[in-house]
Order: C-alpha cells, then structure tokens, then sequence
C-alpha cells in the first residue's frame, strides 16, 4: 500500500484551497502540504526545485491559464487529482482515460475515496503518458468555427457565427437561425456543431437547440427545475432548457 504522505495543491481561489486543506487535514491528520500554488508559472519553478509529492490536486482553471500546461514544462510524477467546477466535457475524458476528478465544492467522502483509490493501486510513475496526452488534446484551448460557407443558389454565401442567434434540429435536419430571422439549413448535425462552435458563445440547452449568448432576452424559472428562455426577436414558442442541463446553463451565463 501506497501511504500518502506529502500533497501539493494547486488552487488560485484562497475559498476552495483553504477548504481543501481544512479537508484534507481532517482526513489524514499526519499529512504534509508542501505547498499551495495559484498558477502554472509557479507550479512549473516548485517542481524545479523539489521532489515530487505523493499526490497533486490540481484545479483546472488558475490564475494565468489551464493546470494541463503544467505537464508539458514540467516532469510531473505523482498521480493527479482535478478538480473542476462544471465542464461535463472535462469529467468525461476523466473517466475514460481513468483519471481521477473531484467536481467543486470537493466533498470529504469523495477526497477520501480518491486517496484511498490511490493508495491501494499499483505504484506507477505517472509521467506523461499517451492518455496524458489524449486528455490535453481535448482540453487545450481549440481553433473554433468562425463561419459556414454555404451553397446559395447558384452560387455560394458566407456565414458569420455573430450573426446566428441559435440552432434547431429537427428530423435530422438542422438549421441556423440568424438574428434577422432570416433560416439557412447547415450540413451539420447538432453533435458536430456543439464541438465546432466556442462554448464562450454557443451552448446546448436541450436536444434540438444550441442557443448563442447574445440571442437570450430573458430566463424564466420553469417547472421541474427547467428553465425558459426568451430568445430576442424569435415569434415561436419559447426554448426550454432541459433541467440536467440547467444547473451549466446557469453558470455558463454567469462567466
């Protein structure tokens, strides 16, 4: 059994690091923080200087970019737990690469199981491996769909993703509405789109929309923990954000 002993955190929120210590102090009384660390600058000179830690937990989000440059400047060894706020995204390339995640605020029950998951497992050096780097291929910041151009009569036309208000499937036929309320059908399906377009800009509310920011008006509380959304110079009925969607939708909006 691998007894963890030293961690280092790396956490550029004082709240949720303090949390993690206060946490992890009551879980293994014994353990040692080497350190807290804001940002990847910092946690890239920390391992220039010290041995590697028994474990890392690692927030996806520091202060000066994503926690993944860290593997590629510096030689991480010891196994790694994310922490993340709400990227769905994120927690599905974790568990299929068998990388462990805690969603925040981290819970005491979940830190422990995570501790005790590594502890009982073979050692193994966690350099970077190719499931390290299949996880920082879908995570790294991405070039994302900038416009459509489209067949249009007999000749072609170009599409800015500022214009379009939202998409809409519909018996597998998906199209763009713009802000002009003008319909132009894309070749697309909705599950290509939602991983082309910026998810600053466009999210999917439900299985037939893709909403952008700018075109939402108004948000109404809905039955069941729905909610309703008023998009701006649309006539038909209101789209309706589905309620296990809801809870990202609001924090999307909020960012």
């Amino acid at each position: 059994m691998n007894v963890i002993k030293k961690i280092l955190i790396l956490e550029d929120e004082k709240p949720n690091s303090d949390r993690i210590q206060r946490l992890m102090l009551k879980i293994r009384p014994d353990i040692e923080i080497l350190d807290v660390l804001p940002s990847v600058k910092k946690t890239v000179d920390w391992f220039s200087k010290n041995q590697s830690p028994d474990l890392m937990l690692m927030d996806i989000q520091l202060a000066d970019g994503v926690s993944f440059d860290v593997f590629s400047l510096a030689d991480v060894k010891c196994p790694v737990i994310f922490t993340t706020a709400y990227d769905e995204y994120a927690v599905k390339a974790f568990k299929y690469n068998s990388i462990d995640y805690l969603l925040k605020p981290v819970e005491k029950d979940e830190l422990e199981a995570a501790i005790i998951k590594f502890e009982t497992s073979i050692h193994r050096s966690y350099q970077q491996s190719p499931l390290i780097e299949e996880l920082l291929s879908q995570m790294r910041p991405k070039e994302y769909r900038t416009r459509f151009f489209l067949p249009y009569r007999d000749s072609y036309r170009k599409i800015n993703m500022e214009d379009i208000a939202f998409f809409y499937s519909h018996m597998n036929i998906c199209q763009a509405n713009l802000f002009s309320g003008e319909q132009i059908v894309v070749p697309q399906t909705l599950e290509t789109l939602e991983q082309e377009l910026e998810p600053k800009n466009f999210f999917r509310v439900n299985r037939q929309y893709i909403v952008h920011v700018n075109s939402i008006e108004k948000v109404h509380n809905f039955f069941n923990g729905k909610l309703k959304l008023k998009i701006k110079n649309q006539q038909e009925e209101d789209i309706i954000v589905s309620r296990t969607k809801a809870p990202l939708f609001k924090t999307w909006l909020d960012y």
